[in-house]
């Protein structure tokens, strides 16, 4: 069966039509279980037929057991809500309440506060039984996704498997030589796509772990003969800065989450040569939208009209789409907002500039610094400092000014070369401000630079930004 063709066919039912998983297999940090064995298996103690029909918090810290459990679980359940192990726990109630849950699946060994009176199913990944479902009676299962909300609660996006992997031709012949790693845990948007993309494919698949360094991970992706990785750009920095990043020699990495400057596309493709490096768009609102595959930053203006299936416009320099591959909205009210427009587009609030036959991302419109009145993406600047052959990477914020009300400041990690080299800091600050210059509007330039030795990621893989 296949789920383009039927809206309501589960992803056990690709899976069970592709003729052979053997060889194709998921692997942690501990185990690498065959793809066959999930597809058949139950990480429940086949007590998955007692979730038909509801709404369940998937709530673990392995990543294997979330495979498991939305394999068996899709087509079952009403509603399966992926909660990312990084999830704080005094948000459980307000998730649990949104998705009106009435059960969850975990490997917890202690109760979750708050959420007491709910059904609890305990998931182990060591052992699995058979499933005894009844595979003849299916739902479309909503998946709920979780990303950060202004508030500090995380809003909730409602999916289904259609939304989420309508860009993904499903595979009857395996293509076992292919073996998929991202630094995203799949329960987020990045890696769930991975893990879409794999299990209907016919791919292998190793999952990163939040216990690794950058370094570890690397060289657990070169043992299992990694071909294709997916990051953003400050995962990628963070890894380059490894000497196990030159470990693996990928045919294909993919960039996604924030913006790909000229600087990491051209980073990437010297350090691995043999690999097609592109960059896309995606959010977990908007889905997938388009892949640039060039080796440029920014992207053709010629895409936002013809791009297959995807329907793009810019409002107000703000960057909006339409597709089957949208969410279909939030759950919980998220404070009254809605996840589309009039017209049925999502807002990305992304904001892209055409120079020229090229769109460049600016920034997002929620992060302008207003520097007497005047407006700066961090992001702008960011991509102009990390021109500079000595920066690794780089984080423009706000400073407060009794002047004016904000200063730009930069912090700046320098390659580990350069600072086991002991150059001069005076001297490549001086080199990156006059970078700033002469790429830059005056009130643009940063205020001062700031050698810092490392920077803070987000659960998402992103820059930490406005802490």
């Amino acid at each position: 069966m296949s789920m383009v063709q039927n809206r309501v066919a589960s992803l056990w039912d690709v899976l069970a039509a592709s003729d052979d998983m053997s060889g194709s297999y998921i692997a942690n940090t501990e185990a690498r279980v065959a793809m066959g064995d999930l597809i058949a298996g139950s990480a429940l103690d086949g007590r998955g037929e007692a979730l038909r029909g509801r709404s369940v918090l998937l709530i673990a810290a392995d990543q294997l057991i979330a495979a498991l459990v939305l394999l068996e679980l899709d087509g079952i359940a009403r509603r399966i809500v992926l909660c990312p192990s990084d999830l704080p726990l005094e948000y459980v109630p307000f998730v649990s309440d949104a998705a009106n849950a009435d059960a969850i699946v975990t490997d917890r060994t202690t109760p979750i506060p708050g959420i007491e009176g709910i059904e609890c199913f305990k998931a182990d990944a060591r052992k699995i039984v058979p499933q005894t479902h009844d595979r003849n009676s299916q739902l479309e299962t909503e998946w709920i996704l979780l990303t950060s909300g202004t508030s500090g609660r995380p809003k909730l996006v409602l999916h289904t498997l259609f939304s989420l992997a309508g860009g993904i031709r499903p595979s009857t012949t395996p293509m076992r030589q292919v073996v998929w790693t991202t630094f995203y845990d799949i329960r987020r948007y990045g890696g769930l796509y991975i893990f879409l993309t794999t299990v209907m494919t016919g791919c292998s698949l190793v999952l990163s772990s939040p216990s690794e360094s950058p370094g570890d991970f690397m060289a657990r992706a070169a043992e299992n003969g990694v071909t294709h990785i997916l990051g953003t750009p400050s995962h990628w920095r963070r890894a380059l800065m490894s000497p196990s990043a030159h470990l693996i020699d990928p045919q294909s990495i993919h960039i996604s989450g924030e913006i790909a400057d000229q600087a990491i596309l051209n980073h990437l493709q010297a350090v691995y040569p043999r690999a097609e490096v592109q960059h896309g768009f995606a959010s977990t609102e908007a889905g997938v939208a388009f892949d640039v595959t060039d080796g440029l930053a920014g992207f053709p203006a010629k895409v936002i009209d013809h791009t297959p299936n995807v329907e793009m416009r810019v409002v107000d320099g703000s960057l909006r789409i339409r597709s089957a591959r949208n969410a279909r909205c939030y759950l919980g009210g998220h404070n009254g907002k809605l996840l589309k427009d009039a017209d049925g587009f999502v807002d990305t609030a992304d904001i892209i500039e055409l120079r020229g036959d090229r769109y460049y991302f600016a920034g997002r419109r929620d992060g302008v610094i207003n520097v007497g009145g005047l407006k700066v993406h961090p992001e702008e600047v960011e991509a102009v400092i990390n021109r500079h052959p000595a920066v690794q990477m780089s984080l423009v914020r706000m400073k407060k000014s009794p002047i004016i009300g904000a200063l730009v400041v930069a912090d700046v990690v320098l390659k580990t070369a350069t600072q086991e080299a002991g150059q001069n800091m005076r001297a490549i600050e001086h080199d990156i401000l006059r970078l700033c210059r002469e790429s830059l509007t005056a009130y643009k330039v940063p205020a001062a630079v700031y050698f810092v030795p490392a920077l803070a990621l987000g659960e998402t893989g992103k820059l930490r930004r406005n802490e």
